[in-house]
């Protein structure tokens, strides 16, 4: 009895410290989510009071009266995406003129030039990993840049309120989602796509009648693993390419030199299935692509069953035949 008593004291204080540590853990993170929640609320809180709600409100100076309005869409700012973005930790004047603190914003500041990626990360050593003053030459090339000129920039793809950077570990599918989603953002938007390409928006689904198996590429494949032109040391390709020079035939993808392995899983943490002689091993962590996943070994001894089969057979119509003559000739 002392001996299960003595059990049940341990179990009930080792609840209540777990409890506790659960306790302490939640408190932290909150105070800290808490405490990035505030440093948006303090230096923030004046422009999301329009920029983050569907409707603003404003007010006459002179005669008090106010008047509701439909924030444009595309100057709405999601306050729970920005906080969580790229460029979460920012208050809205660190990009914008401070003279954006006048309410109503003045006219003057409707031309104020939008800052690139360089006019921040240009030469600095911190950011080096990721490029950018080769992305900028990259995007100079491109089929956007050539066709839309100044119409288009970095913010037509990446909304600065909102961008989050996807790490190498983040699984593959939700990366295609993100990407495609930026590409579909005007593709697959009839009202943006013919507001900048001044041109009726196509088919997307007709344009791709070609390819096989349409919902299950879309899903598993990035636009720009196709129509893209790949650099080894760029995270993400930027030279967009005019579709007639996309990737069409099947074995650029479906075989053991598939392209997916320099652009879609080229940052993919190397599996030990290479090692026990899968190609592209690293593919079949989330999916499966005919010829691409194939397996050195596996491909020796198909040949082998396969050789011994056809030898088998040959053995076995030589003995017939010969069995059939010796018949005759009795």
């Amino acid at each position: 009895m002392a001996h299960q008593a003595y059990k049940i004291a341990f179990f009930r204080t080792f609840t209540v410290a777990s409890l506790f540590l659960v306790f302490i853990a939640f408190f932290l993170s909150s105070n800290a989510a808490d405490k990035k929640a505030n440093q948006l609320e303090d230096e923030s809180k004046q422009c999301l009071r329009c920029h983050g709600e569907a409707r603003y409100t404003i007010v006459d100076t002179t005669s008090g009266d106010s008047v509701k309005m439909k924030m444009y869409a595309e100057l709405r700012i999601d306050p729970v995406l920005y906080v969580k973005g790229t460029h979460g930790g920012f208050k809205c004047t660190d990009c914008h003129s401070s003279d954006y603190t006048t309410f109503p914003h003045p006219a003057s500041v409707k031309f104020e030039t939008d800052y690139t990626c360089l006019d921040c990360h240009g030469g600095d050593e911190q950011y080096a990993s990721f490029h950018f003053e080769t992305i900028e030459e990259e995007y100079n090339r491109s089929v956007h840049a050539d066709s839309l000129g100044t119409d288009f920039n970095c913010w037509s793809c990446h909304n600065p309120h909102s961008y989050k950077l996807t790490g190498p570990d983040e699984l593959v599918v939700n990366k295609v989602a993100v990407d495609n989603g930026m590409c579909l953002n005007c593709h697959g938007n009839p009202i943006k796509f013919e507001n900048l390409a001044e041109k009726e928006i196509p088919n997307l689904i007709n344009m791709h009648d070609w390819l096989p198996n349409q919902a299950l590429h879309f899903k598993k494949v990035r636009c720009i693993d196709c129509h893209a032109a790949q650099n080894d040391s760029l995270m993400v390709a930027h030279l967009i390419m005019p579709s007639r020079n996309a990737v069409r035939k099947c074995v650029e993808c479906h075989s053991t030199n598939s392209i997916l392995m320099g652009s879609l899983y080229k940052h993919a943490v190397k599996e030990k299935r290479n090692e026990l002689g899968f190609y592209n091993g690293v593919v079949t962590n989330e999916s499966y692509i005919i010829g691409a996943n194939r397996n050195y070994y596996l491909n020796i001894a198909s040949i082998l069953m396969f050789g011994l089969a056809l030898l088998g057979i040959a053995i076995h119509t030589t003995l017939r035949i010969l069995k059939s003559r010796r018949n005759a000739d009795k």
